[in-house]
Order: structure tokens, then C-alpha cells, then sequence
């Protein structure tokens, strides 16, 4: 018995049972980290208080759009919501590894982009231990990346 579009449970495309599903669940993982990364960045920020690097600023000119560009693929159900956020998952996960070298000490202090303000080299803020933020955000970018590449995968025809 065929299926009629309009009832048709989110994600639910042409294909094998549950394929679709499988790549939309993906989507939406990936939506989940990007609101999660952006709401800690906001609470980090706005209610703590803590000031934001220049390098930090650059990230969440990647993340912040990435939510928002997620969300609407995942409503949508368009793969083209991915593609479009593959370069800004791509971009970011750059910037967070340079950043996260930096902090380590691997990469030179000469190379810093900060001017006056928060160093982008000494981070205060610690989570579960030694967890620091710039760590933090190359995870998220990391997992947003491996889950759009799989999800691509998964729905390419």
C-alpha cells in the first residue's frame, strides 16, 4: 500500500524501510550538537559572564549558523541543508584546531590573531578537570563534520 507524502513520518524517503530514517536521525544528531555547542557558548558568555577571544568569535561565527541551517534541514527533510553546512563544519573545525593548538602550546604566540582583550592562548574556564573550551568546540565541530559526511553519504542517489 503506497504511502501519501502528507502522512508520511519526518525522514521517511523512497527506499529500503527505515533508510531514510537512519540518514534523518543523523541530520538530526548532528542539529542536537550544534544547539548544544551554541546554547553553551551563549550560557558561557551571556550568564557567566566570561569574555570570548577573538579566535572564540571566529568559532561561533561557524556554530551559530549551524544550528539554525540544521534545524531547517531537519524540518525540511533537504539534504542540501547539509551540504551548505559542510563548509562551515569544515571551517570551524579549522579554526578550532589551530585554536586548540595554541592553548596546548604547539603553535607559535607569534601566530595569535588577538589585539587588546582576552587572550586567545590562556584560557581560563575548565570543564570536568583539565576540558578546556577550545577542546570542546573541535569536538563538536568533529562530530558535526563526521555525522554530515555520513549523513551525505547515506542519502547521496
Amino acid at each position: 500500500m503506497p504511502v501519501d507524502r502528507a502522512r508520511r513520518p519526518p525522514g521517511m524517503g523512497v527506499g529500503r524501510p527505515g533508510q531514510a530514517m537512519r540518514g534523518w536521525s543523523l541530520l538530526l544528531v548532528a542539529w542536537l550538537v550544534a544547539l548544544m555547542a551554541t546554547a553553551g557558548a551563549l550560557f558561557i558568555g551571556e550568564v557567566m559572564g566570561m569574555t570570548p577571544c577573538v579566535l572564540c568569535w571566529y568559532q561561533r561565527i561557524f556554530m551559530f549558523p549551524l544550528a539554525i541551517i540544521l534545524a531547517i534541514a531537519c524540518y525540511s527533510e533537504d539534504r542540501r541543508g547539509a551540504v551548505y553546512a559542510l563548509p562551515l563544519a569544515a571551517g570551524g573545525a579549522a579554526l578550532a584546531t589551530y585554536h586548540t593548538l595554541l592553548v596546548a602550546g604547539l603553535a607559535p604566540k607569534a601566530w595569535i590573531p588577538c589585539g587588546a582583550g582576552v587572550s586567545c592562548a590562556d584560557q581560563r574556564l575548565v570543564i570536568l578537570g583539565d576540558v578546556q573550551i577550545p577542546w570542546l568546540s573541535l569536538a563538536a565541530f568533529l562530530a558535526i563534520l563526521g555525522l554530515l559526511s555520513v549523513y551525505l553519504r547515506k542519502t547521496s542517489k
